[in-house]
C-alpha cells in the first residue's frame, strides 16, 4: 500500500483545445465532436472543449460555436473554453459553457508575444469580466509561463505569487499554474504549489505541465506531493502553445492516468477505454503521437512465454552456486 492508496486526482482533457489548436491541418467538426464525446464517457472530470478566439488568430478551432453547442454532456464533466476577452466570454456563455478558462502570462515578453498585453493590462480586463460574468459562468485564470518563460528566462517565485493574491482579490476561486513550455522542475513546481496550497487553501489550484524536457511526470507527482490534485492533460501528448518558441506536447492524458492509478490514487477514469481513444488519434490528427502507454500497454500487462520455454521449462544453461559467485568462477 502506498502513502497515496486511495486518494482521488481529477483529470482535465485540453487536447481537443489545447492540442487542435496548433494542428496543421484542421481537424473537420464532426470529428472533433466525435471525440469529445468519447472522452466524456471515459471518466476525466473536466475536458476544455474549444477556444473563443479570433478565427484568424486560431483557425483551427474556428469551428467553437458548432463544437460547443452540438457536442452531448455526461452529467458530472465539466465542460470549458478558454477565452481572450470580453467578447470571447459572450460567445462562450452563449452556447452554455459551465467554465470560462482566462489567460495570462506570468512573463512581460509572453504576455505581449501572446496576448499582446502586458500582466498588468490582463488583470485590468479580467476584473472587468469578473464583475460582469461572475455570476453567469464559473472563472478559472490560468497562469501561463508561470515556472520560466522561453524569452525572459526565470519568473521569481514571488512575482507568481503577486499575480495568484490579484487574482483571488478579484473573487475568482480557480487558477491553473502552467509549465507553458517545459522549463520546470520537480524541485521548483514542489516549491511553488506548497506555497499556493499553503498561502491559499481555500482556493483550487490546477497543474498544467508540458513534456518538452522529458520532465512532466516528474513534475506531476512534485505537485501531488505538494497537495495539487488536479492535472491539465492532453491525450497522446498533443498540444504546446503556438506563441512560445520550444513548446511541444502536454503531458499525456492516458500516461499520467496510468502512473497515477499504479501508484494507488483514483482518477475516475477507465484507462483501458482511455487508450482505445488514444489508439484512434494518429488517424484523426494524421501523424503520430507522442503517448508511450498506448504503445508499451499499462504496467500490469504480461506476456506468454516463448515456445521454447513452454515446451520445456527446465533450465538449459549453467546453474551458478553461490560459492562460485564468491569466488569469481563459474561451473
Amino acid at each position: 500500500m502506498t502513502k497515496f492508496n486511495g486518494k482521488r486526482v481529477y483529470i482535465h482533457e485540453v487536447s481537443v483545445r489545447d492540442g487542435f489548436q496548433i494542428e496543421p491541418e484542421f481537424i473537420p467538426t464532426e470529428k472533433k465532436i466525435a471525440l469529445i464525446n468519447a472522452l466524456s464517457r471515459s471518466g476525466v472530470a473536466k475536458i476544455e472543449v474549444t477556444s473563443f478566439t479570433s478565427p484568424k488568430a486560431i483557425p483551427g478551432l474556428a469551428d467553437a460555436e458548432v463544437v460547443m453547442q452540438e457536442i452531448n454532456r455526461e452529467p458530472g464533466v465539466v465542460y470549458a473554453a478558454l477565452v481572450p476577452n470580453r467578447r470571447g466570454c459572450e460567445r462562450a456563455i452563449s452556447c452554455g459553457v459551465d467554465e470560462i478558462n482566462l489567460v495570462m502570462s506570468s512573463s512581460e515578453s509572453h504576455g505581449l508575444a501572446n496576448l499582446r498585453m502586458t500582466p498588468e493590462q490582463s488583470l485590468i480586463q479580467f476584473a472587468a469580466i469578473a464583475s460582469a460574468m461572475q455570476d453567469a459562468v464559473r472563472i478559472n485564470v490560468s497562469l501561463s509561463t508561470a515556472f520560466g518563460c522561453p524569452f525572459d528566462g526565470e519568473v521569481p517565485l514571488s512575482r507568481v505569487l503577486y499575480l495568484v493574491e490579484r487574482i483571488a482579490d478579484m473573487g475568482i476561486r480557480s487558477v491553473t499554474l502552467c509549465d507553458t513550455t517545459g522549463m520546470a522542475n520537480p524541485a521548483q513546481v514542489g516549491e511553488l504549489c506548497s506555497a499556493v496550497n499553503t498561502r491559499w487553501p481555500e482556493l483550487q489550484f490546477t497543474a498544467h505541465f508540458h513534456n518538452t524536457r522529458s520532465m512532466g511526470l516528474a513534475n506531476a507527482v512534485a505537485a501531488l506531493e505538494a497537495g495539487i490534485d488536479r492535472f491539465d492533460a492532453s491525450l497522446g501528448g498533443l498540444g504546446g502553445c503556438p506563441f512560445a518558441p520550444g513548446a511541444s506536447g502536454n503531458v499525456c492524458t492516458e500516461d499520467l492516468v496510468h502512473m497515477f492509478e499504479a501508484m494507488g490514487l483514483k482518477t475516475g477514469v477507465d484507462l483501458g477505454y482511455l487508450l482505445d481513444i488514444a489508439r484512434e488519434l494518429p488517424e484523426i490528427v494524421r501523424h503520430e503521437v507522442p503517448g508511450q502507454v498506448m504503445k508499451a500497454g499499462p504496467w500490469d500487462r504480461r506476456y506468454p512465454l516463448p515456445d521454447d520455454l513452454m515446451r520445456d521449462p527446465a533450465p538449459k544453461h549453467p546453474v551458478v552456486a553461490p560459492s562460485s559467485l564468491a569466488a569469481g568462477r563459474l561451473l
